[in-house]
């Protein structure tokens, strides 16, 4: 069992540099006082990214009758709920939201559609829309369209797009039983076409779906393994309609927490993101703000509400964040 003084000589080797194991990881997860590994992880953190905090938003860009069968997705067409569905959104529409993040302080912008993938046309239709954005708001741009080849992850960047979002969602090896119609590889291969066309990666997942605290220290260890720079971690909210509703045990305070820390232990340098599920701890936010997190998904989310940039801004600042735009 790891005691605080093996946590604080583990602290100082990831502070020089060390990668702790999977082993570690777990003898971390199952230490007993847990603020000892609370405080492990926001020391790491204030040690590689001070009290730097980033904000990015999103907008759905296209909306529902996904093919794809993710148990946990609203917008998945083997689903009956109410999302709403629409193709891909103007130019106009997306600037204004860009613009409208900018003067709020947010550092990136996304577009997020929909679907397994994208067509051509729609490729096309969506650097347009980057380039229409670039041309007119200072903000940096990311992507999230699904399993695009590696042309068209070019064709993004060539358009101004600096990060791709390709959510792993959980452990590889709890990933099948979660969804049927592609693959953790699939998504991986993705990835990596990414990093070769110069993106920055962006991967998280989901919390709550019913996998063990072991698979979500080998979440961890696989988003670490694959280079992601940016880590969304959002905790699940069944929605009516789909498999996942009335079929998962609600998570624990402590469980939310040991997650967010081990999560930053094992990524040291990352931004480890709050993404959809705040609400279930938004009387926590203090202590969650101290294990270790240092960015946010800001604003509406895909098909739930976040809260207003402004409380977000005003919740950091009152925490002794620096919100940082680069």
């Amino acid at each position: 069992m790891m005691t605080s003084q093996d946590a604080l000589a583990l602290k100082e080797r990831i502070l020089n540099g060390y990668q702790i194991t999977e082993n570690e990881a777990l003898e971390l997860v199952r230490i007993e006082d847990k603020e000892v590994l609370y405080q492990l992880a926001d020391d790491i953190r204030r040690h590689f990214l001070r009290n730097d905090f980033e904000m990015c938003s999103i907008i759905n860009a296209r909306s529902g009758k996904c093919s794809e069968d993710c148990k946990w997705c609203s917008q998945s067409a083997h689903h009956n709920t109410n999302v709403e569905v629409y193709p891909l959104i103007s130019s106009p529409v997306a600037v204004a939201m860009a613009h409208n993040n900018a003067r709020q302080g947010v550092a990136k912008f996304s577009l997020v559609t929909s679907g397994r993938t994208l067509s051509q046309a729609d490729v096309d239709k969506s650097c347009g829309i980057y380039n229409d954005i670039r041309k007119e708001v200072d903000i940096h741009l990311c992507a999230s369209m699904g399993l695009l080849t590696k042309a068209q992850l070019q064709q993004l960047a060539e358009a101004g797009v600096e990060h791709y979002h390709c959510n792993l969602e959980t452990a590889p090896s709890f990933f099948p039983t979660l969804c049927t119609t592609h693959t953790v590889e699939e998504k991986m291969q993705t990835i990596r076409w990414a990093k070769e066309a110069g993106l920055g990666i962006c991967s998280g997942g989901i919390i709550g779906m019913g996998e063990t605290q072991e698979q979500r220290v080998e979440f961890a260890l696989t988003l670490r393994e694959i280079g992601a720079q940016s880590i969304p971690i959002n905790i699940l909210n069944p929605i009516e309609g789909t498999k996942l509703a009335g079929k998962t045990q609600k998570l624990t305070e402590e469980e939310i927490l040991t997650t967010f820390a081990i999560f930053r232990v094992v990524n040291p340098t990352a931004k480890i993101r709050f993404a959809a599920g705040r609400q279930e701890i938004a009387h926590i936010m203090d202590k969650a703000l101290r294990c270790g997190m240092s960015a946010a998904l800001v604003g509406d989310l895909l098909t739930t509400l976040g809260s207003s940039v402004a409380e977000d801004v005003k919740m950091l600042e009152g925490n002794g964040y620096n919100i940082v735009r680069s």
